[in-house]
Parts: structure tokens; C-alpha cells; sequence
């Protein structure tokens, strides 16, 4: 008979590389009856814009008692999805809930790291939502308030938060047009998740160092980038992405096809449960 340890820990690593590491593409996610494990099939799913399986999981863990990690990071996750297809402001109140279980942290209090990186997505995430209202000077200081319980990490600790945190601040940035400044974000994003071994963070990050390179004289280095980031997302699955680089690639280069792509993505992303804020 298997040892059941064994396949606890093979389930584990299985969702874990779907929802982060180098198959965020795997179609065939298995069930289980954990928590944290059934968050990270939802994210795996929300990554290739299955929106209503995302979030029928979701909902179930954002109520579940006794694991106040696990929904607070199901709220989180909500509220990416809800960002995505462009609900900024109803994916603050998500976010809202999400730190509201997570809490604030006392200094010196014991907690697990879940709790640690829970708050921390709950703080980005309000962060990017305060950036998709317009509000930038909140935004930043939600961003410092996460900052500052991602400093003194070693190697991949807190890699994912820290990933996060670089990517709303490069996003923060080309909104008040600091090009440099977003490149600057973007790049450290992209090396993180790359040693981190994460394909869907690496190939955001890279979406990221695109949108930061048309503030340059010449937009060929942006096209090309936005070009492979296209290709990668269609190789992987990851139809949110490849929705965002047809968009990006589309205005920088007035690509026909590329907009025929977008078109495309929306159809399918519809069909798929996710409802863009017109």
C-alpha cells in the first residue's frame, strides 16, 4: 500500500507547482480535503482564467472556521480575480476582508507564516486596488505599510510577496509616468520569480518590464517583449495574461492581429465566468 505521507506530499508539491512554480498550465488539478491545498487549485485555475471554478472554490474556504489564514488569502485571491477584469472598487471591500482576518500583527507576536503572507497580500492587494481607483498616494502608503514586513528576508522566503510588492509598485509607477522607476520594479520582480522557479510570476513580471519599456524613444524593445510574453502565455494557458499582453502589444504597435487576439481572450475568458467592467 502507498504510503500516505508520500502522497499528502505529492499532492502538496503537484497544486504548489500548478499554482506557482513550472506548470501553471496543468489542466488535470487534483481534488483534496486541505485547506491551503484547495486554495492554491483555485489560484492554479484563476491563473488560467477559469473564473467560475476559481471562485466556487474560493467562496467555500473564504468562510471556513478555524483557518483564518487560508480564507484570508481566499479573499485575497477573490479580489485578484475581481482586479483582473477591472472591479477595483468592490475588490478593496475583498481585500478589506482579507486583512480584517489576517490582521495587523503585534511585533514580537507569534505567527505562522501563512498569517505573515496572507497580511502581506491582503496590504498589496489594497494597494493596487487603491491604484485602479486612482488614488496613487494610497496606494504607496499601503505599499509601505507591506514593506515593511518583507525587509530582512532571505533567500525565497516571502518570494511571492515580494514579487507582489515589486509589481504594484511598478504599476504605481508608470501610473505617475517614472518610467525608470517601474523598469527598475519590474526587473526585480522578473529575478525573484525566476530563481524562484515561478513561469506565471516570471512571465507577469516580463509583461511588467514591456509596459515599463514604452516610456523609451524606441518601442521595438517593448513590441518584441510583449511578443514573447504573447507566445509564452498561449504556450502555458494563462488566458488573463495573454488577454493583457494582446492589449499591450495591440497599443504599442497598432498589431491588427494582435487585437484580433484580445477579442479572442475576452470571448473566452466570458465563456469561462470572468465579467469585464465595462
Amino acid at each position: 500500500m502507498p504510503d500516505p505521507t508520500i502522497l499528502c506530499r505529492d499532492m502538496t508539491e503537484s497544486l504548489a507547482d500548478a499554482a506557482f512554480g513550472t506548470r501553471p498550465g496543468e489542466l488535470e488539478l487534483p481534488g483534496s480535503a486541505v485547506p491551503v491545498e484547495r486554495w492554491m487549485r483555485a489560484v492554479a485555475w484563476g491563473g488560467q482564467g477559469h473564473y467560475s471554478r476559481s471562485r466556487a472554490e474560493l467562496a467555500t474556504l473564504a468562510g471556513i472556521a478555524g483557518e483564518d489564514s487560508v480564507a484570508s488569502l481566499a479573499w485575497s485571491t477573490q479580489a485578484s480575480l475581481l482586479r483582473q477584469l477591472g472591479w477595483h472598487s468592490i475588490a478593496a471591500g475583498f481585500d478589506g476582508k482579507a486583512l480584517a482576518l489576517a490582521g495587523m500583527g503585534r511585533e514580537g507576536a507569534a505567527e505562522t507564516p501563512l498569517m505573515r503572507e496572507a497580511r502581506c497580500d491582503a496590504l498589496t492587494g489594497l494597494a493596487a486596488d487603491a491604484l485602479g481607483c486612482g488614488r496613487l498616494a494610497l496606494g504607496w502608503r499601503l505599499l509601505d505599510r507591506c514593506g515593511t514586513r518583507l525587509t530582512g528576508g532571505v533567500g525565497l522566503a516571502m518570494w511571492r510577496q515580494r514579487v507582489r510588492h515589486h509589481w504594484v509598485s511598478a504599476e504605481l509607477s508608470l501610473a505617475g509616468g517614472d518610467f525608470a522607476g517601474a523598469r527598475r520594479h519590474a526587473d526585480a520582480a522578473a529575478e525573484i520569480s525566476r530563481v524562484a522557479g515561478s513561469v506565471r510570476h516570471h512571465i507577469k513580471s516580463d509583461l511588467l518590464r514591456s509596459a515599463s519599456m514604452t516610456g523609451m524613444s524606441d518601442s521595438s524593445p517593448a513590441v518584441r517583449l510583449a511578443a514573447d510574453v504573447l507566445g509564452r502565455c498561449d504556450e502555458y494557458g494563462l488566458m488573463p495574461l495573454k488577454w493583457a499582453a494582446a492589449m499591450l502589444l495591440s497599443g504599442v504597435s497598432n498589431d491588427s492581429h494582435a487585437e484580433g487576439i484580445r477579442l479572442e481572450c475576452e470571448e473566452i475568458i466570458r465563456a469561462r465566468g470572468g465579467r469585464f467592467r465595462i
